[in-house]
């Protein structure tokens, strides 16, 4: 596709997803003239159709003219990225002219403004579909219901060159995070994403100023982040609970969870006070009550202990200032909470180990809270949590259990697409696994499962698929703080009578 075609496209596309207007087509053409550093073009009098899906190409060709003319530093993903983004956000329209849009479809109906946000976040080439078609999904049935699987690969890895261009710059204050409203608009460096294409809707929570978007990487369907206008580090409290729940008091039709507060045991960004929500039912959220249970003072709140690997209280009430009242009082409760008969200990040498991630949702007219017991305890056995993937699951998830992975999505690393096929291709053609640094990892597990199955060409991927997720399932196991056994059930009772 040559230069001016593709030119022509990429207007011919910013017309036809409403990012511009008619009237705006020779000043949109002329900020992406300035970005691709060029004096001119020729435009056809009418603007070629452009087919659904077509977007990539258009770009992969303005980038390459412009690795070719030299205006790319490099041509690496890095430096790829940060002017394809420059192009698109020349073509976005206005914070103020988002936000005016969001608010007159919330008048109408919440799910009308967020389905428009998310598309919108689409087209602006913000949430990159292309790179999120890539990602590996599948299934996996086990005694929790079916879990989600992922192998995720959609964010970019950094490329060398970056990586060392970026340990020459001086440390950055400014955006303050990722997560920032100063991100907004923000052009982007070696080392922190181009976001001219990145907008942000003020939505007010608990009577403070927060901010509504997409997650650029979207784990599950309408990823979205809720967050603090204030740089100000999470924590789990009454405030929390209110929060989620007025969230989901405004958009019926989301969940929204937080992180835990503490590391091991919490996100990646614990330095930014923040939610994630969307649209989507999550395992967890399928799985039933399996043991009621009645909180004192709180006839009318629905209690008990899910069926679930990780330790999880669900509190249902039409009232959610009653949630939040017992939410608090069992997280007090645990939070100085120790049984040295069941390893919960609340601190060592003055360090917290006892933390909740909530998740909130409707169900129905009700509100419902689930409360998933955290306690980030290390131990020489297992010097990276005793409530962790411990080091035999390590070949599949070493990373943090997050939320995400709290309720049931595994996000698992690019790495395992390729070593799970090789995996399979040596299972079939019987070869050890032992020998080859791709699999070597994963031999005790693959030997530990091979002759459950008839292994054939045809169904041995899916099979190494099914495994890996039944791991998960003892990944979540690992993670909950009470075992699923009798006795840990008489100590996870234990704690809730005592709260």
């Amino acid at each position: 596709m040559e230069r001016d075609q593709a030119i022509a496209k990429l207007l011919s596309y910013a017309l036809d997803q409403e990012l511009i207007q008619p009237s705006e087509k020779l000043w949109a053409a002329n900020a992406l003239l300035e970005a691709l550093e060029l004096d001119g073009c020729i435009l056809p009098e009418e603007l070629p159709a452009v087919a659904e899906g077509e977007l990539p190409a258009v770009l992969e060709a303005l980038l390459d003219d412009a690795a070719e003319r030299g205006v790319l530093k490099e041509n690496t993903i890095t430096y790829r990225d940060l002017l394809d983004t420059k192009l698109m956000g020349a073509l976005t329209p206005r914070p103020a002219q988002v936000i005016e849009k969001f608010q007159a479809l919330y008048r109408e109906s919440p799910q009308k403004a967020t389905d428009w946000y998310y598309k919108f976040s689409q087209d602006t080439n913000y949430i990159r579909r292309d790179r999120i078609a890539k990602d590996v999904q599948w299934k996996v049935e086990t005694e929790y219901g079916e879990l989600d699987i992922t192998i995720n690969l959609s964010k970019p890895e950094k490329d060398p060159k970056a990586i060392a261009a970026a340990r020459n710059l001086p440390a950055a204050a400014y955006p303050r995070c990722q997560l920032c409203a100063e991100n907004e608009g923000y052009a982007g460096r070696v080392n922190h994403p181009a976001r001219q294409n990145h907008r942000i809707v003020p939505i007010t929570i608990n009577g403070s100023p927060w901010f509504l978007q997409y997650s650029p990487y979207v784990y599950y369907n309408e990823h979205c982040i809720c967050l603090n206008k204030v740089h100000t580090p999470m924590k789990i409290d009454r405030a929390c609970f209110g929060k989620l729940l007025d969230f989901v008091g405004q958009f019926p039709h989301y969940f929204v969870g937080s992180n835990a507060d503490l590391p091991i045991v919490g996100g990646s960004i614990l330095a930014h006070d923040h939610f994630q929500g969307g649209r989507y039912t999550f395992a967890m959220e399928r799985a039933p009550v399996e043991t009621e249970f009645d909180f004192p003072g709180y006839k009318d709140v629905r209690a008990g202990i899910v069926k679930w690997p990780m330790s999880v209280v669900r509190l249902t009430c039409a009232d959610p200032a009653r949630l939040v009242e017992l939410a608090n009082r069992i997280l007090l409760s645990w939070r100085s909470y120790t049984d040295e008969s069941a390893m919960i200990l609340a601190e060592t040498d003055g360090e917290p180990h006892n933390t909740i991630t909530p998740i909130a949702r409707r169900r129905g007219s009700d509100y419902e809270l689930d409360l998933v017991l955290r306690n980030n305890l290390t131990t020489p056995e297992h010097p990276l949590g005793l409530y962790h993937p411990h080091a035999e699951l390590h070949h599949i998830k070493k990373e943090n259990i997050g939320l995400i992975e709290v309720m049931g999505l595994a996000v698992l690393p690019a790495r395992l697409k390729t070593e799970l096929a090789t995996v399979a291709e040596k299972l079939v053609k019987g070869e050890d696994l032992r020998t080859d640094p791709l699999t070597e990892s994963h031999a005790s597990w693959a030997e530990g499962f091979k002759d459950k199955y008839t292994i054939t060409r045809d169904n041995a991927l899916d099979l190494v698929y099914k495994e890996t997720g039944l791991v998960f399932a003892k990944v979540l196991e690992h993670a909950g703080v009470y075992a699923r056994t009798t006795e840990g059930k008489e100590a996870f009772l234990r704690f809730l009578r005592q709260v």
